[in-house]
């Protein structure tokens, strides 16, 4: 494993067109401190005047870029390398000034809905610069009922900082201070698990190599079960607590209303999964007759189910692969895939004290960046695809939204990453003339099915059982937690899987789960993302057209509302049961096939 200085420049990002030193972000970080008592100027004086109301709502934008800037830089200053304690001073700074903002900034809200309705329009009518914020107002007067008095609003912010506890301890316990055995590889020789190599370990055809990689890494979980099964309750009692706070009946009202999603997409998420969990057990019984072998464990489910000369795919040839499989979003798509691909925007390989895993982020009025892990596997490639397509749907919004307006919803997240994917596989498909290869690339394509729409779906149930037990007065213990999560597993893997007891400990690696009610939104945005890359891949010119409105979109209207740009409408079970069927034709070709 490299330290972090041993790896080339060319392929690390250069976080030096965010801020261009350190020193630049104490600059930075002094000027905003200081500026941020510029807030009590405004405090009960919004409803003075409309140009008093534009001018706190500008003042606030500039605060909250600045903080935007402090924490990214410095919190992508810590990814590169979790064991360094200056750069986590520098992230932890930067999320205490948030906070100190956020009590500040506390008023603003209930000061805005204590404005008589007759006084906000006429000063949205005859402010011209107040047109800005049409979404803002939007947005805030539907939280009406979910907003507290100032006073109130400023405890709840104050308080942000002690609650964050939980979802701190584990990312320094899964990043920085976790560490996992050695294990012989397929050519005998010791090799450490990391979380960089834990999936490739997962796809060597060496089944000895899998399960000697199962084991070792959920040795590890299954050591410090309680103390996780009691941060992970420790952060479902949090998001318990801001729930009753803000009156609303339970957490995962709390998430989906601020994402304006209605509860019932959740539901029917999770109730046309359950409809289409014969297609999954049919997808185990191909896996299982491909593989070969009497019983099919929780350790073969990464592994091809057609095999083929294993090479490395490096980084190279993965971005001209990207490149070719993206065509179909024109000219202007792929020259910005370059810009990225050519100007450091990604960091590409892992090092000693990394960051897991892969994500895209980066401050407005800046281009987006790109963590990798990059190991030369397929599945590489895919997540190269994938984060590039969350680049650019920020580089989009960016570029077409003000920045109040550009931040997009969760919801609509994993829509444009999973779109590129799509393409990338349909792609593959194409022009693959070799049976063996494509059966390999249908079986990949499978697997995205198996692990975004069902796996998601699954962690989706296991959240909501989780919290509403929680809310019950049922006390989360390592042992409930397990139980919970295998059952869940046996079910969803059907009879023909022999469900080994260590994938109980499985969710407590999860580093989503603390943002509770996240995952959902992978399967949904999934299902969303076949929808729009089948219309596009026809040849719909008013597809393309559709779906570039929805990437520049940012968060001007709701999530719901963006997705009807490009034909797709997650208000109802449609999409999700047309993903499904796809996945059912995908079944039969690979049942032709192997």
């Amino acid at each position: 494993m490299k330290k972090r200085d041993e790896i080339p420049v060319c392929d690390t990002w250069n976080l030096a067109d965010i801020l261009p030193s350190e020193s630049a972000w104490e600059d930075l970080f002094r000027e905003t401190e200081s500026s941020l008592s510029g807030y009590k100027r405004y405090e009960g004086h919004l409803a003075d005047s409309g140009e008093m109301l534009f001018s706190c709502l500008r003042f606030d934008e500039e605060m909250s870029l600045n903080i935007e800037t402090l924490f990214v830089y410095g919190r992508q200053k810590s990814d590169e390398d979790t064991g360094n304690a200056r750069y986590q001073e520098l992230s932890s700074r930067a999320r205490s000034l948030s906070y100190k903002a956020a009590g500040l900034s506390s008023f603003l809200v209930p000061e805005i809905l204590a404005i008589p309705q007759e006084n906000l329009t006429e000063f949205r009518e005859n402010t011209a610069e107040l047109k800005r914020y049409d979404r803002t107002f939007e947005i805030i007067l539907k939280k009406k009922d979910h907003t507290l008095s100032a006073p109130m609003e400023a405890l709840l912010a104050k308080s942000m900082e002690a609650t964050s506890g939980p979802s701190e301890i584990f990312h320094m316990f899964n990043n920085a201070d976790v560490k996992f055995p050695e294990i012989k590889d397929e050519k005998n020789q010791p090799v450490r698990i990391t979380h960089g190599n834990y999936i490739a370990f997962m796809e060597k055809q060496d089944r000895s190599v899998r399960k000697s990689a199962f084991e070792a890494l959920y040795s590890v979980y299954g050591q410090f079960i309680n103390t996780l099964a009691s941060t992970f309750s420790s952060n479902v009692k949090q998001a318990a607590f801001y729930a009753k706070a803000r009156n609303y009946p339970s957490a995962r009202a709390h998430s989906l209303g601020e994402n304006e999603i209605p509860e019932e997409v959740y539901d029917n998420l999770i109730k046309a999964v359950h409809e289409g969990l014969p297609n999954l057990h049919q997808y185990i019984s191909i896996r299982k007759k491909a593989l070969g072998v009497e019983e099919l464990h929780m350790y073969d489910l990464y592994v091809p189910m057609v095999s083929r000369e294993e090479r490395k795919i490096t980084f190279e040839e993965a971005k001209a692969m990207v490149l070719e499989g993206l065509k179909p979003l024109g000219a202007e798509y792929l020259s910005l895939l370059r810009e990225g691909f050519d100007n450091r925007w990604i960091d590409v390989y892992e090092n000693e004290g990394k960051r897991s895993g892969a994500y895209s982020w980066g401050v407005y009025g800046i281009h987006p960046y790109v963590l990798l892990n990059f190991n030369g596997t397929l599945d590489s490639v895919f997540t190269l695809a994938h984060e590039m397509g969350h680049a650019l749907h920020s580089w989009f919004s960016d570029k077409n939204q003000t920045y109040i307006d550009a931040g997009y919803k969760i919801f609509v997240a994993e829509v444009a990453s999973t779109c590129n994917e799509a393409l990338l596989i349909r792609h593959l498909l194409e022009v693959t003339a070799d049976k063996k290869e494509r059966a390999y690339l249908v079986n990949h394509f499978m697997d995205s099915f198996r692990g975004t729409l069902y796996r998601q779906a699954m962690f989706a149930e296991f959240e909501a059982e989780t919290h509403r037990r929680a809310g019950e007065g049922e006390v989360l213990t390592g042992e409930v937690l397990c139980r919970i999560y295998q059952r869940l597993n046996e079910e969803y893997f059907g009879p023909d899987m022999v469900v080994d007891p260590e994938i109980g400990y499985e969710w407590s690696r999860i580093p989503h789960f603390y943002t509770p009610f996240y995952v959902y939104q992978y399967a949904t945005g999934f299902s969303a993302a076949i929808a729009i890359s089948s219309r596009i891949l026809k040849g719909d010119e008013s597809a393309v057209k559709g779906y570039y409105e929805f990437l520049s979109g940012g968060n001007s209207m709701t999530p719901i509302d963006l997705l009807k740009l490009c034909g797709v409408d997650m208000g109802t079970a449609e999409p999700v049961k047309d993903a499904l069927f796809v996945f059912a034709g995908l079944l039969e070709e690979m049942s032709r096939l192997i």
